[in-house]
């Protein structure tokens, strides 16, 4: 049966690719429905590309809910920034499609408003939460093939790695002076800005650690980090009998995006396998908290509760955007984390969709409205 798949910022770099790992198996799958952001020429290529396709150009978090559910997909992939596609991911999952995210916003910001829809779905699909909400960062995808088939109470320890980024050599000072194209020049990836500056923070590896224990239900102190310049090991699994499972693969988003389009099954080859004699020796190595304190901040959020991990998604927005339109120096977007987290992840959790959308919106506020210390302004 081919399947109905609508892609929620197509025109991103996950979008993109995405749409090349569906053309490469076109047999099995149909485009239903393309969200973007704003109209380019790449939105425009999309439209003459997908004619049957139902393409919604802008739009808010109602209008990408409502393209969903019309479409009737069987997948969709979620590949916008921010908490825009919550409704959406929600509404598909209650819906019956099966959600292949890479959004973890999303899930860190809303973690058990999503992980409830995907036990309903779950529960309705006879099927389980991963199958319906499909991890697809390269390292989340690499804990779920290392958990497949393996029974959840026996993992002991579950390890992401890091590159680190392009200060992954820097001292603190030099660190904090830095300015957006040194933050840019990533040296493994090639992906938006957002995420860029993110895991020049390692505060993505913050954010992904929030992610995994939403996910897999394990507490926090059980999911663990390590730096791996050669970003070749994904993620590893430890169980409680000593062993270690690891997922290896090319740096190349196709390979989690295929798994989780193809799940259960494997597409035929969509990257180049690793040659480990080639690369000759893999090295890692503990992060380093005190030369990236956004990590610290994101860790703690993640132990303190969603209120704190919601502040943290809508600051850590904020603040890289700050930093990115030449206001701040990087050294300034920890404390931007720090300080929202720190005013806002005390009070009522949030319950619902609309009540967590008004303490991000807050948090925004918070962030955007705190003073730039002069020795850290661009």
């Amino acid at each position: 049966m081919r399947r109905r798949v609508a892609i929620l910022g197509a025109t991103g770099s996950i979008g993109g690719q995405a749409l090349d790992v569906i053309s490469q198996h076109a047999e099995d799958f149909d485009v239903v429905a393309l969200a973007c952001g704003r109209q380019t020429s790449a939105a425009a290529a999309l439209a003459a590309a997908y004619p049957s396709a139902e393409l919604r150009i802008g739009g808010d978090a109602s209008a990408l809910a409502e393209l969903v559910s019309a479409s009737e997909p069987h997948l969709v992939v979620v590949a916008t920034n921010g908490l825009v596609a919550l409704p959406a991911t929600i509404a598909a999952l209650d819906g019956g499609a099966a959600v292949a995210i890479a959004n973890k916003e999303t899930i860190v910001a809303a973690g058990e408003l999503v992980m409830a829809a995907a036990r309903r779905a779950a529960e309705a699909a006879r099927s389980t939460p991963l199958e319906r909400l499909r991890p697809v960062d390269s390292e989340h995808s690499a804990l779920w093939q290392c958990l497949n088939g393996e029974d959840p109470a026996r993992v002991d320890q579950l390890w992401l790695t890091a590159s680190g980024g392009p200060f992954r050599t820097w001292d603190v000072e030099r660190i904090a002076a830095a300015l957006p194209p040194d933050a840019l020049n990533h040296p493994t990836w090639s992906m938006g800005a957002k995420i860029t500056v993110d895991s020049a923070s390692l505060v993505n590896k913050g954010l992904e650690a929030i992610e995994a224990q939403r996910l897999y239900g394990v507490p926090m102190e059980r999911v663990k980090i390590l730096v791996h310049p050669e970003s070749v090991v994904h993620a590893l699994v430890t169980y409680r009998d000593g062993s270690t499972i690891a997922q290896l693969a090319s740096a190349d988003m196709r390979g989690p995006i295929g798994y989780a389009l193809g799940y259960p099954h494997r597409m035929d080859r969509l990257i180049p396998p690793v040659d480990l004699v080639a690369r000759g020796s893999l090295s890692f190595a503990a992060p380093d908290l005190a030369r990236f304190p956004g990590l610290a901040t994101a860790l703690a959020a993640g132990r303190s509760g969603v209120r704190a991990t919601s502040a943290l998604i809508a600051a850590d927005d904020i603040a890289v955007g700050r930093f990115l339109a030449g206001e701040c120096r990087f050294g300034a977007i920890p404390e931007i984390l720090e300080a929202t987290v720190g005013a806002l992840e005390a009070g009522a959790t949030p319950t619902s969709v609309e009540s967590l959308l008004e303490l991000h919106a807050e948090a925004r506020a918070y962030a955007a409205a705190l003073p730039i210390p002069e020795a850290l302004r661009a």
